[in-house]
């Protein structure tokens, strides 16, 4: 469990990129999934999420996230008809019951909890993402320039939680070595058992703790200006996949403000498609988003490429 927990550097794209832009993508991608009720930008932000997705090269990762999305999809389209009476399309109605009345399921109220749904995988998959291409180390050293005492708490309570997770693993092992079964025996048993575990892990962690001030101070931590240990180079690709990202943005609040973003699902269902502009609004900032996959693609299979850019 605490392997799962550790940021796995592997040799991608998008984890090539400026910590900056990669946080700006991830902004950019949760702003527009925020701000967007259209079923079909809804979908399209799905999809070219899950895109990303896959040229991270964590879409196993993602499939396992959308097994519980999709669950929870389908609960809010269960719950949302019976909570929500609204809409004119009228599925099924129930007899008039005591205290609730009548319940009426239309179209409109499986369709809002149907984009709602998809939402939220969304959302699910962005967090997803961000958690693969976004170096945690670098962001909370990013973090240190605003926030210098608030930057250094999180980066050692981040580093340590893995540890801790792996020290009680490695404590409940060698305590099962030794005979202790801890499925068995009533509740007080079982905690009393898991103490001598936590009283392990404790003291562990005071140590660690001691060792990571000895080491600080064997640095001369505090005694005079920061240096940082690694820079970051600010490459062509950060300028392409920063203008994109920004040009998404702007184009989805002008569509935004154009109401093209927007749907009616009450209390009849909308057209998907007003007109022509939707899709050109549709088609431009979906290619914008879908850039960096594309140039991920084609990183891996052009070596040129990856020398220039």
């Amino acid at each position: 469990m605490g392997d799962n927990l550790v940021y796995e550097r592997r040799d991608v794209f998008l984890q090539s990129l400026h910590t900056v832009v990669n946080l700006f993508f991830i902004a950019v991608l949760f702003v527009l999934v925020m701000i967007s009720d259209h079923p079909l930008f809804l979908i399209g932000f799905f999809l070219t999420t899950l895109l990303n997705l896959a040229a991270a090269g964590a879409l196993e990762k993602g499939e396992r996230l959308l097994r519980v999305g999709v669950w929870a999809a389908i609960v809010i389209m269960i719950v949302n008809p019976l909570v929500i009476n609204a809409g004119e399309t009228i599925l099924w109605h129930s007899p008039i019951l005591p205290v609730q009345g009548r319940i009426e399921i239309s179209v409109e109220a499986v369709c809002y909890g149907a984009a709602m749904g998809i939402r939220l995988m969304t959302l699910m998959i962005v967090f997803c993402l961000y958690n693969e291409i976004l170096d945690p180390d670098l962001l909370l050293g990013y973090m240190a320039r605003i926030a210098y005492k608030s930057g250094l708490m999180l980066s050692l309570a981040t580093r340590s939680f893995p540890s801790v997770i792996r020290d009680l693993a490695a404590a409940r092992e060698v305590q099962q070595l030794r005979g202790v079964d801890f499925n068995s025996g009533n509740l007080r048993e079982r905690v009393r058992k898991y103490s001598q575990v936590f009283r392990v892990v404790l003291i562990s962690t005071l140590e660690g703790s001691f060792h990571t001030a000895e080491a600080m101070q064997a640095r001369a931590f505090g005694a005079g200006p920061r240096s940082r240990y690694r820079r970051e180079l600010w490459r062509p690709r950060d300028t392409i996949c920063l203008s994109t990202s920004f040009l998404a943005l702007v184009m989805a609040i002008c569509a935004k403000s154009g109401g093209y973003l927007d749907f009616i699902y009450y209390p009849r269902l909308g057209r998907l498609v007003e007109n022509h502009a939707t899709v050109a609004w549709l088609g431009i900032i979906l290619l914008c988003l879908a850039l960096p996959a594309v140039l991920s693609w084609a990183w891996r299979r052009s070596a040129s490429l990856r020398s220039r850019i």
